[in-house]
């Protein structure tokens, strides 16, 4: 089941992620817009774009949300194995999204503390280096 709706949702999302889904789309409200006045402007000819809309958004808040799932675990699976390719590279980085949000705000500023470092480095190369 899972494997079938995991493919589902994959071809879903590339249809409706399409220019010819939203051309699709645009032409409906069209078509539903000028009907408008044949129908008097009814609260069934309201109902119908209301319901019609409703329904498609609340479907494909699951297909997109399973889509983002497998894309970023698939990220993570990437960056996983990068991290362990690369000499001197901190491996317990590898489950960061385990982590909680103050422990991650901890390990932000690390990074903003180490790319400052590293920023300050640069600019005392630069300044050091005698003019021609």
């Amino acid at each position: 089941m899972n494997e079938l709706f995991r493919k589902f949702a994959q071809k879903t999302s590339q249809v409706v992620g399409s220019s010819w889904a939203f051309i699709i789309a645009v032409l409906i409200i069209i078509v539903w817009a000028t009907t408008g006045p044949i129908f008097h402007y009814s609260d069934t000819w309201q109902l119908v774009i209301n319901t019609g809309t409703t329904i498609i958004t609340f479907l494909m808040v699951f297909l997109i949300q399973n889509t983002q799932n497998r894309d970023a675990k698939a990220i993570h699976l990437k960056l996983d194995e990068l991290l362990k390719g690369v000499k001197g590279a901190r491996t317990q980085l590898v489950d960061l999204e385990d982590l909680s949000d103050a422990e991650l705000e901890d390990l932000q500023k690390e990074f903003k503390r180490i790319q400052e470092i590293e920023s300050n480095k640069r600019s005392s190369k630069k300044s050091a280096k005698p003019k021609n």
